[in-house]
C-alpha cells in the first residue's frame, strides 16, 4: 500500500507531509504522535492509545482539526492516476548537444571518461549541430518553447560551432515562431572576455562547475597536466557573473567521500560572491571517492548543518538560493512531471558529436541505448516507449515511497549504472534525496512562517 503521509523531525521541527496533495503541515508533538495511529476513521483508537499521555479533550480537538484537513484534501488525499499523456505518442521538448567529446580537465569523477565518453575525442560539426536544431523543430509538435543545452566534455573547446548553432537557432526562431532557451555548462578554464560577451549578447544561461573550497576543487578537478584549476576558474566565474548582474546562471558543485563536510564548500561559494548554488553527491562505483551506504549517517548530519547555516545566512540578510532547498509548496509541478521527472528518452534526448541520439547526456557511449540519429530519426522505438512508461507508478521500489512525487523516480542513468535497469533506483541516491527533501520541506515551511510574521 502506498504511503499517504510522511512525518518527520527536521532541526527540531515536527512536520507532516500529505504525499498525494503535496500539502505540508508544521505540527506539534501531540499530532506527531497521533499520526502513528490515525487513519482518518479511527478517532476512538487514537484516544485510547494516547489518553495516558495527553488530555482527551485536547486529543479530540486535534482530531477535529485533522478531519478538516481531510475534507479539503490536504490529508489522506486520493491517489493520483496516470494521466492519458503517458499513452500518447510523445513530442521532443529539449535536446542536449554534446558539442565536444573532449575536455581540458581531468575530473576524477567524470561520468564521461574525462570527456570522450569511452570513445575517441571528437568535436561536433556545425552540420550535425544545425541538423539537431532542425530535428527538434520537426519533432516538437505544437510546442512554442523548447530548450537546447550545450554540453560536453567542455563545450568551449568547440566555441566556433557553438556560435554557428546559436546563429542557426536565432534564424530558425524567426522562420518558425519557435522560442528556444539556450544553456551551456562550462568548467570555466576558457571563459574569456570574448566568450562572456557572446553569452550575454545571446542570452545563454550558464551552469558553472565549481566544487567549493580550493582544496576540494583542486583535488577532484585538475587540468590535463594534473594541476589544480581553482585559482584560474574562480576569477573567470566571478567576472562572468558580474557581467550579467548576477543573473541567468547557477554554480554547481559535486561532493565526494573526501568532503562530507560539504556545508563548508557551499558557504565558500557563497562567500566568493555567488548566490545561486547547488552541490550534488558524486555517483560512482568501486572508487575510493565513491559514497556508500556507510556514509549516509554522516551525510544526514551534514544536511542538518547546512539547513542551519542556510537559515542563519537568510536571517542575517546574506541569503542565497540553494537549488535543492527551493520548493514551491503551494503550486507544485503538473501530474505528468511529478510522475516522470526529466522526460529522458522520449521528451528529452542527447545528441552525440556524430549526431547519434541517446536518452540523455549520461547515456552517451552506452551503445545499447542508442536511439537513432538526427539524420535518420529514432530507429529503436522500444527505448522511447520504455522510458516513457518508466514513471514512479511503474517502479516497484518507487510506487510506495513517500518521496515519489518529488524525486519522480530518480535518475534513470544512475539506476542503469548500478542495476542495468532504469526501473530499479540507485538506493544510496534515493536515501540522500529523501533527506534533502525533508530539509527542503522544513526550510520552505520556516521561510513561509517568517514571511507571515514579518
Amino acid at each position: 500500500m502506498s504511503e499517504k503521509i510522511h512525518k518527520f523531525i527536521q532541526n527540531g521541527m515536527y512536520i507532516l507531509l500529505d504525499v498525494n496533495s503535496g500539502a505540508v503541515h508544521v505540527i506539534d508533538k501531540m499530532i506527531y504522535d497521533i499520526m502513528d495511529t490515525f487513519d482518518g476513521t479511527n478517532d476512538d483508537d487514537v484516544v485510547l492509545s494516547l489518553r495516558d499521555k495527553y488530555d482527551e479533550a485536547e486529543l479530540r480537538e486535534a482530531l477535529s482539526e485533522l478531519h478538516e484537513l481531510i475534507k479539503i484534501k490536504e490529508l489522506f488525499a486520493p491517489d493520483i492516476d496516470v494521466p492519458p499523456t503517458f499513452s500518447d505518442i510523445g513530442i521532443v521538448k529539449s535536446l542536449c548537444l554534446m558539442v565536444a567529446h573532449d575536455c581540458n580537465l581531468r575530473c576524477k569523477y567524470c561520468f564521461a571518461d574525462t570527456g570522450d565518453f569511452g570513445g575517441g575525442r571528437e568535436l561536433m560539426s556545425a552540420e550535425v549541430g544545425e541538423r539537431a536544431i532542425d530535428y527538434l523543430i520537426e519533432h516538437m509538435g505544437h510546442r512554442i518553447h523548447s530548450e537546447v543545452d550545450f554540453f560536453g566534455g567542455e563545450p568551449l573547446m568547440n566555441m566556433p560551432v557553438v556560435r554557428r548553432i546559436t546563429e542557426h537557432v536565432r534564424k530558425r526562431e524567426k522562420e518558425t515562431g519557435k522560442v528556444f532557451k539556450l544553456t551551456l555548462t562550462t568548467n570555466g578554464l576558457m571563459l574569456n572576455e570574448e566568450n562572456r560577451k557572446f553569452f550575454n549578447d545571446n542570452n545563454i544561461s550558464l551552469v558553472l562547475s565549481l566544487d567549493g573550497r580550493k582544496e576540494t576543487h583542486d583535488r577532484m578537478r585538475p587540468d590535463a597536466g594534473w594541476h589544480g584549476t581553482y585559482d584560474r576558474v574562480l576569477p573567470n566565474f566571478q567576472k562572468m557573473v558580474a557581467s550579467r548582474d548576477g543573473k541567468n546562471y547557477y554554480l554547481r558543485g559535486t561532493y565526494t567521500k573526501y568532503n562530507l563536510d560539504f556545508t563548508d564548500d557551499v558557504l565558500s561559494m557563497a562567500d566568493a560572491g555567488f548566490d545561486i548554488l547547488s552541490i550534488e553527491p558524486v555517483v560512482a562505483k568501486d572508487m575510493p571517492y565513491a559514497i556508500g551506504e556507510s556514509d549516509l549517517p554522516r551525510i544526514y548530519e551534514e544536511y542538518d548543518r547546512l539547513v542551519e547555516a542556510y537559515l542563519a545566512r537568510h536571517r542575517e540578510g546574506k541569503g542565497f538560493f540553494f537549488f535543492h532547498f527551493n520548493m514551491d509548496l503551494s503550486n507544485g509541478p503538473c501530474v505528468a512531471k511529478r510522475l516522470a521527472g526529466c522526460g529522458a528518452g522520449h521528451e528529452y534526448m542527447a545528441v552525440a558529436a556524430n549526431g547519434d541520439l541517446y536518452p540523455c547526456h549520461q547515456f552517451v557511449g552506452r551503445e545499447r541505448y542508442r536511439l537513432g540519429s538526427v539524420f535518420e530519426g529514432v530507429t529503436d522505438d522500444k527505448w522511447p516507449e520504455y522510458f516513457r512508461h518508466s514513471h514512479v507508478l511503474n517502479k516497484e521500489k518507487c510506487r510506495d515511497c513517500w518521496a515519489r512525487f518529488f524525486c519522480s523516480g530518480g535518475c534513470h542513468a544512475n539506476a542503469d549504472l548500478f542495476h542495468d535497469d532504469i526501473r530499479e533506483p540507485y538506493e544510496v541516491g534515493c536515501a540522500i534525496q529523501k533527506k534533502r527533501l525533508e530539509c527542503a520541506l522544513m526550510v520552505q515551511a520556516v521561510l513561509a512562517m517568517e514571511k507571515e510574521q514579518s
